[in-house]
């Protein structure tokens, strides 16, 4: 019988992220039982000639016992002293059981500054590519022992789309303790899953919570969303299920709910402007500039500026914004930030003219600019 997604059944590769509260019991500890049921799921799917990679939150989950932690520490320090007592020991139950099944794995820890730096991110790709080639398969985590809040993810979703995205992964499954979206509420017992998410005008009037049920992740339902949505805008299929579907949903049947590709794979530069980058100050434009930026994909010229925020050199990121601070793009920036209260007003002819050839550049070029 033919595959109900036949895009995700015939991925050459796929990601597959899978959430502390998939691999927890009630009390919190690592369920060896349901790492074994994942792992055999994509130890079929290597056999069958597909590669896999594994994105697995739980560092922190499994480091809580031998801490005599109850539950997750809210401090970053305690965080930071759990996942790494946890990693070796969460690795060490991965490569155990994928052992079992004649597999090598491979650790990879990321930070988003691995991914926000351009060198960082070809040696990510291209140790993740090695390591496929090899026939092993990659387990990724955020490197949550030298994180800080400044450059964490913040959930393994994200870091999952934009696995996916850097090592052109064709298929995203996000893992989850739920069967899948629903429209409300599935705990209320009056919600209906969505099988079929076609677009973002899907999901106008859904609402989604930010918590999972197990206390012990720290993402939820939207952010599972969101990242569908970073993959599907740059061509590559989601599903959102329960960790117990994970065959089902390998194999492209019809279970939890299948996020449709929207886009086309942008540049990797515009996906890490779009969702890795850490804008370090904003730019506030009037509504003319506004409309230049996000209507006519226009450069921003600092005639359309009128005020700054923050502290960034030129080759920073920053956000753009409206009058009243709304975020509507992200650029890279030709100036400091304190050159361009100065150039605020100006056409760069006038600039030209007055301070010399160099500042008839863009401040920030079409090039460089993502719309949010």
């Amino acid at each position: 019988m033919a595959a109900a997604r036949p895009d995700v059944a015939a991925s050459p590769r796929t990601v597959v992220k899978v959430g502390s509260s998939s691999l927890t019991t009630r009390d919190g500890a690592i369920d060896d039982a349901r790492i074994a049921a994942l792992v055999r799921a994509i130890a079929d799917r290597v056999r069958g000639g597909h590669q896999v990679l594994l994105v697995s939150s739980g560092a922190i989950a499994t480091g809580l016992g031998p801490l005599g932690l109850k539950k997750r520490p809210r401090d970053l320090a305690t965080q930071q002293a759990a996942a790494s007592v946890g990693q070796g020991l969460l690795m060490a139950r991965y490569t155990a059981a994928f052992a079992a099944h004649g597999l090598d794995t491979g650790q990879v820890l990321l930070t988003a500054d691995d991914l926000m730096r351009r060198g960082h991110y070809r040696n990510a790709q291209r140790t993740l590519d090695r390591l496929l080639d090899l026939k092993v398969v990659p387990v990724i985590n955020e490197n949550d022992t030298v994180a800080t809040d400044e450059i964490r993810f913040g959930d393994n979703d994200r870091l999952a789309a934009l696995v996916a995205h850097v090592t052109r992964a064709s298929a995203l499954i996000l893992l989850s303790d739920v069967d899948g979206l629903y429209d409300g509420d599935p705990r209320k017992g009056n919600a209906r899953r969505i099988d079929v998410v076609a677009g973002p005008e899907d999901l106008k009037h859904v609402r989604v919570g930010r918590t999972g049920q197990s206390g012990v992740g720290t993402g939820g339902m939207s952010t599972k969303v969101d990242s569908a949505l970073i993959a599907t805008a740059a061509g590559i299929a989601t599903v959102v299920t329960a960790a117990a579907h994970a065959a089902a949903a390998l194999a492209g049947e019809r279970t939890g709910t299948y996020f449709a590709p929207t886009g086309h794979r942008p540049s990797t530069r515009l996906l890490w402007l779009a969702h890795a980058a850490v804008a370090r100050g904003a730019l506030k434009l009037d509504d003319g500039a506004v409309e230049a930026v996000t209507i006519r994909r226009a450069s921003l010229l600092p005639a359309g500026i009128t005020g700054v925020d923050g502290t960034f050199d030129a080759g920073d990121p920053v956000d753009l914004t409206t009058e009243v601070g709304t975020v509507v793009a992200r650029g890279i920036v030709n100036y400091d930030a304190q050159e361009i209260p100065s150039l605020m007003g100006r056409s760069t002819r006038w600039l030209s003219t007055k301070l010399g050839p160099e500042y008839e550049r863009e401040v920030v070029h079409r090039d460089d600019l993502v719309i949010l």
